[in-house]
């Protein structure tokens, strides 16, 4: 089986996939700590709160995240690209201890680093998977092509 490697556009949008939904959930993070408790039975305290700048821009990188992440599909296997968003779990960390000033214990550290570490092992797959080329039309199709050949 042959090992393609991505090109450099595609490691960008996986770089994408990566950051995205970190920043966006850091966004939105960040934005409801400066909000009161938001309860579903008032709706307009959740209208407000998409409409701060923090918020809206968590919106906007997580919309940009799934952009990224059906651009990646469209080419990669699950498999493949799931593991970027893994990833993300380290920036997350790394942005909730050194941005939002967060304590993280040494349990979930260890956590992240498995998750790394288990990221490295699946990345050295193949990033798509080969199917074998289906030769046969399906036979509704052969027929009325093949008519369609003895009408002319």
């Amino acid at each position: 089986m042959a090992h393609i490697r991505p090109t450099p556009r595609q490691y960008m949008i996986l770089g994408l996939v990566a950051l995205g939904a970190p920043l966006g959930d850091t966004c939105l993070s960040r934005g409801m700590t400066a909000l009161p408790p938001i309860s579903l039975t008032d709706p307009m305290s959740l209208v407000h709160a998409i409409f701060t700048p923090w918020i809206g821009a968590g919106i906007a990188l997580l919309i940009g995240f799934f952009a990224s992440y059906l651009t990646a599909l469209s080419w990669a296997d699950l498999t493949y690209v799931l593991p970027a968003t893994a990833f993300g779990n380290v920036i997350v960390a790394l942005f909730a201890r050194f941005w939002l000033h967060e304590t993280i214990s040494w349990q979930r550290w260890a956590g992240i680093v498995l998750i790394t570490v288990g990221v490295g092992f699946v990345t050295q797959g193949p990033s798509l998977t080969e199917r074998p080329a289906e030769n046969a039309a399906p036979s509704g199709v052969q027929e009325h092509e093949t008519a369609e050949g003895r009408a002319r």
